[in-house]
């Protein structure tokens, strides 16, 4: 029995709870609390409900009666931890590896013998298993990994990682503890599968002295179930569990396996839960805890099976079990977990793996197959793209049944290149769309794999919801336009608040005070830059929930661009009087991390005098995740290959609660300024952006603008604001009833107004969207404090496709127009915000109006 547990539950509560559970009612937490504790006849009653459930899962995953196991070999990469577990063997101190013998890490060449030994007695997982970050506790992992060239244990494991896939052909199951978005990227193109148990959800056994995860950063609650999250926006098939018996209360093991159920829900992304019973050790801090009992893991598997239902594959690891595998194969288990014919299991080492022979005949005597799967689930396989890295897939296919997705048994792993695939840069698909999108329009509102590709979209209603609540606002407006036109720097966040809100004769206030702070801060003219946009393709799987663009690659609108049609599209920018191409396009599985060095390099071979501004903050940490780099170390390579400035899209709203309703798997909040904040410490100048009018509020906005006026003042790196209402057409998430449709014209107002007065005098110029706001629009934004229309762009495809209705294009005199509609002159400025050369201007003013007849590409 754990501790902190209250008195057992009445009869009557037990028996509402079974009923509930054999009629396949939904539990709640309090009834899964009372089934946790049932024991005996209650057991078995509950054991059968949950058994017919995995049989039934089973029965529709195609592969009924049948349990299976991974052969897998475990490689402990490292036994140092930053953390301090009170039940934990495998972690030791560097003095004690000293005295027996042994390196802080184990070497590469150790790593490749044990998977190499693993490979001969047909094991097909290699299983790293090491503590978490021990560099940041010890400096001997510190001097280690300086020594032998790797910035972090995660750069290590994902070069052993490599070395297992080329020399052995092992597939990688990677453990290495609490991960960032970041990691994941950087992890996920190495690794078919990754885990982290999130253990429990009881935060008092991580905060309070003396619980078993006390001096742990790594063990908290809410850090676990972050990188779970992580995982599942970034398509990671992943392993994760519960650990039963280390002093959590039954309501707080109920709450654990509800927090999995919700993850899943949301993300479909959790390949297996495990359910392990603690096991006292010597020489640790709790060796005097009681065993959690048989029958408590028999509880807690049935109960997680309830409550995760059919699909979920559940495992119960069976070296834990003292030879009860009749018991936990009733409770609904449908995973052994991974078994081992060389290794010992480093985390229990003082209980040996059965033979797999042994485990065979004990799973037949329960009426059931065991068959041999690899370490990502056959689910997972059979959905392909995104789940899977493409390069990984020969490693896997050579693996895996076609037909059953589990292990082909026969097959011995053999090394297999880790390499980009051969598709690279071959132009496909509808590459004509940049001129087809204002003529033929979108094949259709959305892509095929709509449900699917976004995550749960009733789970999102209900995470969006909190945010969508308007906050009341108390704060006197009148003070707030006083205190904006004497000193908009000392507006505090109410009076921001009241502004952002305003309305009315209040709202004409606030714009007019915006508008003679434009006059006073940059004068009256009106810039804009000519300049052509180049989306070098639309596959992605990201999953941008706002993003009516990405497509996947068999989509009738999909696309990709050679690197010759890139180049050609740069130089016909130029002929026409062009200084700037921005180049951005989806994240498509197929392009190598280097692919941008090549964009950026095509560009500047054929027009040497082009400002190539490319490469969102998203793209740059795909970059520099697919090649391994440091962000810092990308973005210097980009720059040495030709890229001059990038642009700050991906901001969309800079607050994590907005941003996971916009969002799959785009990066957080936090990485897109790390990006910026970089890339500004290069020399790189970027622009900012803001995307509003989906399901956000004034209130985000605000801190949206003080964190770009926090960067500025650092930096100095950002070159202008640009305003991006959110165009709802196609947008999945309005498709979807979430999003509203579109910011009104109140909220352009404020936002342009609010844009100039909160970010002054850090960020001076403010750029306004014709493509999403029309002529008249724009002009209205020029009135509110804007001073830039940006680009004639030539060609845009991501608003079209989202259902903008005001074209690709406009020529210098539609751009003069606009500005001659806000009684303003115009003149055209260079990427930075310079003079443009006399040429260029003399170019640009001969083709104007011509552009349209140039631009069409014969492919």
């Amino acid at each position: 029995m754990t501790d902190a547990q209250p008195g057992r539950p009445t009869e009557n509560a037990m028996r509402r709870a079974l009923k509930r559970a054999r009629d396949g009612v939904a539990l709640d937490t309090a009834e899964a609390a009372v089934l946790l504790q049932a024991r005996g006849e209650q057991l078995r009653d509950l054991s059968a409900s949950a058994a017919r459930v995995r049989d039934a899962g089973l029965e529709a995953a195609g592969r009924p009666g049948v349990i299976t196991y991974s052969k897998k070999v475990f490689i402990p990469l490292t036994r140092l931890c930053r953390d301090r577990c009170h039940y934990c063997t495998f972690v030791t101190v560097p003095g004690k590896l000293r005295r027996e013998g042994h390196g802080m890490y184990l070497s590469p060449d150790e790593v490749v013998e044990v998977a190499r030994q693993g490979a001969a007695l047909g094991c097909k997982e290699a299983l790293f298993t090491l503590g978490d970050r021990p560099e940041d506790r010890w400096p001997e992992a510190r001097e280690w990994l300086d020594a032998h060239g790797y910035d972090d244990t995660l750069a290590y494991v994902r070069a052993m990682a490599i070395r297992v896939l080329e020399e052995t052909g092992l597939l990688p199951h990677l453990n290495p503890g609490v991960m960032s978005w970041t990691d994941l990227q950087r992890l996920k193109p190495v690794a078919p599968s990754l885990g982290m148990m999130l253990e429990t959800t009881a935060t008092r056994l991580w905060s309070e002295p003396g619980g078993p995860h006390h001096g742990s950063p790594d063990k908290e609650p809410a850090v676990r179930l972050r990188v779970l999250e992580d995982a599942g926006r970034s398509n990671v098939p992943f392993t994760t569990g519960v650990l039963i018996g280390i002093g959590e209360s039954y309501e707080e093991r109920a709450d654990a396996l509800f927090q999995l159920r919700r993850i899943q829900r949301q993300y479909q992304s959790i390949q297996e839960v495990i359910v392990q019973n603690f096991r006292a050790k010597p020489d640790t801090a709790m060796r005097a805890m009681p065993d959690a009992e048989l029958e408590e893991l028999a509880a807690c598997i049935a109960v997680a099976r309830h409550i995760l239902g059919p699909a979920a594959r559940i495992q119960a690891p069976p070296n834990l079990v003292d030879a009860e595998y009749a018991l936990i194969v009733g409770t609904g288990i449908d995973d052994w977990g991974g078994v081992s014919p060389l290794t010992p299991d480093h985390v229990n080492p003082e209980r040996p793996w059965p033979h797999i022979d042994q485990l065979a005949e004990r799973t037949r005597e329960s009426g059931f197959e065991l068959r041999e799967r690899l370490t990502v689930y056959p689910e997972f396989i059979a959905r392909g793209e995104p789940w899977l890295d493409p390069r990984l897939l020969p490693h896997v296919r050579a693996l895996a049944d076609p037909e059953t997705g589990l292990a082909r048994e026969d097959a011995l792993p053999e090394g297999l290149p880790w390499q980009e695939p051969d598709e690279g840069f071959t132009a496909t698909g509808r590459t004509d769309l940049h001129r087809t999108i204002d003529t033929e329009g979108r094949t259709g509102d959305r892509r095929a794999d709509f449900d699917a590709v976004y995550g749960d979209w009733e789970a999102l209603r209900e995470q969006a919801a909190p945010g969508m609540v308007p906050q009341r606002i108390d704060s006197d407006v009148r003070e707030a336009l006083a205190q904006a036109a004497d000193d908009p720097t000392r507006l505090s966040d109410d009076q921001a608040l009241a502004l952002l809100h305003a309305d009315g004769p209040a709202l004409d206030a606030l714009c007019s005070i915006a508008d003679d702070l434009r006059r006073a801060t940059v004068g009256d003219e009106v810039t804009y830059i000519v300049t052509r946009n180049i989306n070098f393709t639309n596959v992605c799987y990201t999953g941008c929930r706002f993003c009516a663009f990405a497509q996947r690659r068999t989509d009738a609108d999909a696309y990709t661009l050679s690197l010759d049609q890139v180049a050609d599209r740069a130089a016909q920018a130029w002929e026409v009087g062009a200084t700037e191409v921005c180049m951005q396009g989806g994240i498509h599985p197929d392009l190598p991390g280097t692919a941008y060095f090549d964009i950026a390099r095509a560009v500047k071979e054929r027009v040497p005098g082009m400002h190539v501004h490319a490469f969102s903050p998203m793209e740059v940490v795909n970059g520099a995740s697919r090649t391994g780099l440091s962000i810092r170390d990308w973005l210097t390579a980009a720059k040495e290959a030709g890229l001059d400035s990038i642009p700050g899209t991906a901001a969309e709203i800079l607050d994590d609660e907005v941003r996971w309703v916009l969002t799959k798997g785009k990066l957080p909040a936090a990485d897109w300024i790390e990006v910026v904040r970089t890339a500004h410490e290069l020399g790189l100048r970027s622009s900012s952006t803001m995307m509003y009018g989906h399901v956000d509020q004034p209130r985000h906005w605000l801190g949206h603008f003080r964190t770009l006026a926090a960067i500025q003042q650092e930096t100095g790196g950002f070159t202008e604001f640009v305003t991006l209402p959110f165009i709802h057409t196609n947008a999945p998430v309005y498709l979807a009833g979430i999003a509203r449709p579109g910011p009104t014209t109140r909220d352009n107002r404020a936002v342009t107004a609010m844009a100039r007065v909160l970010l002054h005098p850090h960020i001076t110029n403010i750029q306004t969207s014709w493509v999403k706001l029309g002529a008249e629009g724009a002009a209205e934004m020029l009135r509110s404090g804007a001073n830039d229309l940006g680009g004639t762009l030539m060609e845009e495809t991501i608003s079209r496709m989202a259902g903008s209705r005001y074209g690709s294009y406009r020529s210098i005199e539609d751009l003069r127009a606009i500005a001659t509609l806000a009684g303003r002159p115009a003149r055209p400025r260079t990427t930075l915000y310079g003079e443009v050369p006399a040429e260029r201007v003399a170019a640009a003013e001969a083709s104007d109006g011509h552009l349209p007849e140039l631009l069409p590409l014969a492919d």
